[in-house]
């Protein structure tokens, strides 16, 4: 029965593919319900279809987009905030963590645990943000700093630690061989 084992790996590997575009989707709908929360309820402000646009990139659903834009400007968005965390990484790169969540008690300590395995600590508020200035397009580093490959390493798979997180939305470091 060779035709059940093919449809079994299709199986598995569409539960995968899916499984990751729902996370992507996710996050979109975040930032989308944000932007329109921010913007007081109006969708046709430049950083919402900014966020739009972006998604449309990703080929999220229309219709998934418009219950974002609903939520947004509707009572569903009043338990959504927009959280920064701040660290140092691996080989004392500075870190900032964007994050939209119903549940500050929950990410938080998502975040501190993800700092905690790799043996390092979640700083206090402002104690990586001054490595940085913030722009419309996110943050950007004062001084970047150079890292060696073995540290490069190390730092990427802790960012990708921290972006697989669900309430995750943008991850910044001063490193140069990270983005």
């Amino acid at each position: 029965m060779s035709g059940h084992n093919k449809w079994s790996k299709i199986k598995h590997k569409k539960g995968a593919t899916d499984a990751q575009r729902s996370k992507i989707f996710s996050k979109h709908s975040a930032l989308i319900t944000m932007e329109v929360k921010k913007n007081n309820g109006d969708p046709t402000s430049a950083t919402v279809l900014a966020a739009v646009e972006r998604a449309k990139k990703d080929s999220m659903p229309k219709d998934v987009i418009e219950r974002a834009l609903d939520k947004g400007s509707g009572k569903g968005a009043s338990s959504l905030e927009e959280v920064v965390y701040e660290g140092y990484g691996p080989g004392g790169a500075a870190i900032i963590i964007e994050a939209v969540t119903d549940n500050n008690n929950r990410t938080a300590p998502e975040i501190r645990h993800i700092f905690s395995k790799a043996g390092l600590d979640l700083g206090a508020p402002g104690s990586a943000a001054w490595a940085f200035t913030k722009t419309d397009e996110g943050y950007i580093p004062n001084t970047p700093m150079d890292v060696d490959d073995e540290m490069g390493k190390k730092l990427a798979d802790f960012i990708e630690k921290l972006e697989d997180q669900e309430d995750v939305t943008s991850v910044y470091s001063t490193a140069d061989t990270v983005e």
